[in-house]
């Protein structure tokens, strides 16, 4: 079944693995149609074998492997001699590495995963135990790295946005979590780096926005930050899926009502079903909040609180006995022009 799956993968990215080079220096590569040799991704020789087992390995038909003695190519071709000829309509690259089933190497495999997309990478990480680990052994490995450039705009990866995940797999997850373009007021828009929501200069509307995955469960951190002014009215916080992104006035959308909870940065208090909750955080003279500043809010399914983290220090829980429904970041802005930026960071550090 692995290797069935496997080719399938081959056959429909149309991804095959070449050679490259002469007798006794021979580089092999996995390649794409739309890659030459030079832009296709080169499987690293101590993978392929080194020394008297590259020596032995010679190029197939038009710089595409043929088996050796060379642990790829015993892989590709595990019981040794001719490689015969492929089924009609098959490219060879990809008959040999079918028949390899999951006898591949790590690396090799990552570099057929670095073509897939995230639909298809949750699929292959459900083949087999030597494909999961593959996959998720390592946060920072060709696969994460090639699906990042492809999804993710330069200017997220390019600036401090992303600057507190520590892997490409993290800054992927990120961007799943990120603000949904379908799920906000007609008057705001996010922009082109997928994490910053901006809020045209519309009079008498406050607006707000909700993320593209809510939670039910489990411990789940994000951190949110303004880029501009605050207004009279500017809260973070979480929303189920039936409370308003949108109403007339300048107002505290969020903790509006009883599908909302929010914490107003402007004058610190707490919002839930149109009252007031008493301030945050709770000590003498709390100090204001600073544009660029980064917040980080703390949603715990399990014991049904928010709580909030500004800097390295923790502010406390803000509310408790959430309902066990599912919950959406959001934020809600009323200032023209102003900028939100949100990033989920995943399962929260203790300590």
């Amino acid at each position: 079944m692995v290797g069935a799956v496997l080719l399938f993968l081959l056959e429909n990215k149309k991804l095959t693995i070449h050679s490259k080079g002469a007798f006794g220096k021979i580089a092999y590569y996995v390649k794409a149609p739309d890659d030459d040799l030079t832009r296709g991704r080169p499987i690293p020789s101590s993978v392929v074998g080194g020394g008297a087992s590259a020596k032995q390995s010679h190029p197939g038909p038009r710089g595409t492997a043929r088996a050796g003695r060379a642990p790829l190519l015993r892989a590709l071709n595990p019981h040794g001699g001719g490689t015969g000829a492929p089924p009609g309509g098959l490219r060879r690259g990809a008959w040999l590495a079918a028949g390899a089933g999951g006898r591949l190497p790590s690396r090799v495999l990552e570099l057929v995963f670095s073509y897939l997309e995230l639909s298809e990478l949750r699929s292959c990480a459900l083949v087999c135990k030597h494909w999961y680990r593959c996959l998720h052994g390592d946060e920072n490995s060709e696969v994460w790295r090639s699906l990042c450039a492809r999804s993710l705009a330069e200017e997220a990866l390019r600036t401090d946005i992303l600057c507190n995940l520590p892997s490409y797999k993290a800054k992927i997850r990120a961007f799943q979590h990120a603000f949904s373009t379908n799920d906000c007021s007609r008057n705001v828009y996010i922009k082109k780096n997928g994490f910053t929501l901006h809020r045209n200069p519309i009079a008498q509307s406050t607006d707000g926005a909700r993320t593209k995955i809510g939670f039910s469960e489990g411990r789940h951190a994000w951190e949110v930050w303004w880029e501009g002014p605050l207004g009279t009215v500017a809260v973070i916080g979480i929303a189920t899926k039936r409370a308003p992104m949108q109403c007339q006035g300048y107002v505290a959308l969020l903790g509006s009502d009883d599908q909302s909870w929010g914490w107003n940065l402007v004058d610190n208090n707490l919002l839930h079903n149109g009252e007031v909750n008493g301030s945050f955080p709770q000590c003498n003279n709390a100090p204001k909040y600073q544009i660029g500043e980064r917040i980080r809010v703390i949603l715990d399914m399990e014991d049904k609180t928010l709580a909030f983290e500004r800097g390295y220090e923790f502010l406390g829980v803000a509310f408790r006995g959430l309902p066990k429904v599912c919950l959406y970041p959001a934020v809600s802005a009323v200032y023209g022009n102003t900028e939100v930026t949100l990033v989920y960071l995943g399962k929260p550090l203790d300590g």
